[in-house]
């Protein structure tokens, strides 16, 4: 079917589960007090781990509770469900049924044929406790480990669903279920581009006339006491001082980046599905664009990919780089990261240089894949207030990061935002997003 250039796709809801909160309200209120989310890990011993703070999603308990108002025939399915679920995609689901809630979209008031999905999420790793009876089935007497009875004696003691609480196409596929959304359904799983990927495949889906309605969701986490060795192994990650002063994108002093962990969810409608049920309009998605740069030996170019990649979401939207008031860029708080990244922003805002850049990870962050839906929102939510938050944290400018990073609480926010977001990987994602207007 091609594509329906009038159809255009507005944002109708917003559901999240992050360090910060788990409402659009509580996440803009730390915003703007400037309060970080990230302190000393508590979920598992951390003392012996690389690092030993992050940013955790301390409200979310994964009961019920955390789920929003529900219809009894769906809370009874997800209470079901839980012993299925890891926290990531606990986490997904809260989000979606508080966005679905958010947006004023319960069972029976929508279309069921024409309602979709689309959620990013990270490749998920499982807890260590999950294989501990095998294991200790496993060994003899003096503690070592024969690998040849696992078949016989430890794989029996995993559970048999273990494997359905760790899929990445999970979280779509409950909230399919649950809400009995029988449109387009997909899962992305591209790490921290995962996000904007997931806006721009479930705006697309609604321009070709395929869906009216679309989640478009992102879940992921950095705190998990296997992910946080990985992640500490490959990456560049700050390890001391203050929790809350560690992360500090664009900063001269930055370290490396925090570890987080959270999920967010937007409703996207067309238009006039959303006009034909009185839906309150929190935004206008217009653009999308995406890149994937790395040379022969697979090497990453991130300056070029996020230069194609904010490039391609401009000329889908039809705007200049004068017409956007603001960037959300990805800032990660990594020394090489921030560079390439502000060196693409002057790239393409070469002739706006003064455009605002935030970066709510400064708050957070790396949630991972849910890292870029909980921002898009924060510029959502900047757009609904008039006024854009600081960057935390950011106190003495790097002259290898030339942008005009926000320092006080009186910017404005403009009417049009650019969402970005890359991977160590080399692949960028970026949308943009007007406050709706007739």
């Amino acid at each position: 079917m091609p594509e329906q250039p009038s159809r255009r796709v507005v944002i109708t809801g917003s559901g999240l589960v992050s360090p910060l909160g788990n409402s659009p309200e509580k996440l803009w209120n730390e915003l703007a007090a400037g309060r970080s989310g990230v302190g000393y890990i508590t979920r598992f011993p951390a003392e012996n781990l690389p690092t030993r703070f992050g940013a955790e999603a301390r409200d979310f308990t994964g009961k019920i509770d955390d789920f929003g108002p529900l219809d009894k025939a769906i809370q009874r399915q997800i209470k079901k469900g839980l012993k299925v679920m890891c926290r990531e995609i606990e986490m997904a689901v809260a989000s979606a049924q508080l966005a679905l809630a958010d947006a004023g979209l319960a069972p029976g008031s929508y279309d069921p044929d024409r309602t979709g999905a689309v959620f990013g999420c990270d490749y998920i790793l499982t807890m260590p406790d999950e294989f501990a009876d095998g294991i200790k089935s496993c060994m003899n007497g003096s503690g070592r480990f024969h690998f040849e009875r696992w078949g016989q004696q430890g794989l029996p003691k995993v559970t048999p669903l273990w494997l359905l609480k760790y899929l990445p196409n999970m979280p779509a596929s409950h909230v399919a279920i649950y809400n009995d959304l029988r449109g387009p359904n997909n899962s992305l799983t591209h790490r921290e581009a995962a996000a904007n990927l997931a806006v721009g495949e479930a705006y697309t889906t609604i321009r070709r006339g395929w869906a009216d309605t679309m989640l478009a969701a992102a879940t992921g986490s950095r705190i998990h006491p296997l992910r946080t060795v990985h992640v500490s192994l490959y990456e560049e990650c700050a390890r001391d001082g203050e929790p809350t002063r560690a992360c500090r994108p664009f900063d001269l002093g930055r370290t490396g980046m925090v570890l987080g962990e959270g999920a967010a969810t937007i409703v996207l409608e067309e238009l006039e599905t959303a006009r034909r049920r009185g839906a309150r309009i929190l935004g206008e998605v217009i653009g999308h664009g995406s890149s994937t740069v790395v040379d022969r030996s697979d090497a990453p170019n991130t300056e070029l990919a996020l230069a194609n990649a904010m490039t391609a979401a401009l000329r889908s939207a039809g705007v200049t780089p004068s017409q956007i008031d603001h960037v959300h860029a990805h800032g990660l708080s990594t020394r090489k990261g921030d560079a390439d990244e502000a060196r693409a922003i002057q790239r393409v805002f070469a002739d706006h240089p003064d455009v605002p850049v935030v970066a709510a990870k400064s708050y957070f962050g790396n949630l991972g894949a849910g890292a870029g839906m909980v921002e898009l929102i924060a510029s959502l939510l900047a757009l609904q207030h008039g006024r854009l938050f600081r960057v935390l944290n950011y106190e003495t400018p790097d002259p290898e990061c030339p942008v005009n990073a926000v320092r006080t609480d009186d910017i404005e926010s403009g009417d049009t935002f650019l969402n970005v977001n890359i991977t160590p990987q080399g692949q960028a994602s970026a949308v943009v997003v007007r406050r709706y207007r007739e």
